[in-house]
């Protein structure tokens, strides 16, 4: 990132080979926002660090909400880390973040073990439903 304009290049070349880019833990450390609308990013990833704070929390929910306003308004598509209650996820979703990860969904787990998972149940698609709460839709 030291050289941004070379950064700039990569990423547009990993990007014409068919890669998807994410910027991970954004808010934090090198997060630059003079930069972001300059990166050819598909993922913006909300770091844990705000997640875990919201709803209860009015400033972190504030950031949270810019950080996905933001993300969305130049093409990115927000994704928020550190998922632990359905509290946190319904307010994600409610605010225009439909992509999670954390401990509400898994814990973490070998690369093999999600593959034989999802090929044994055949896909996984979770859906928040104000009435039973998370759900896996594949399996009602």
């Amino acid at each position: 990132m030291s050289d941004p304009d070379r950064t700039q290049r990569d990423l547009r070349d990993l990007l014409d080979r068919g890669l998807h880019l994410a910027i991970d833990d954004f808010g934090t450390g090198y997060s630059s926002l003079s930069r972001l609308k300059y990166l050819p990013v598909d993922l913006l990833k909300i770091d844990r660090s705000f997640v875990k704070d919201v709803p209860r929390d009015a400033d972190a929910s504030s950031i949270v909400q810019a950080i996905i306003q933001m993300g969305r308004s130049l093409g990115m598509t927000p994704l928020a880390e550190g998922i632990e209650t359905e509290e946190q996820w319904r307010f994600l979703v409610e605010n225009g973040c439909i992509l999670g990860q954390g401990y509400l969904f898994s814990r973490p787990v070998p690369a093999a073990e999600i593959e034989t998972g999802l090929q044994r149940r055949g896909g996984l698609h979770l859906v928040h439903d104000a009435e039973r709460g998370l759900r896996d839709a594949t399996n009602g």
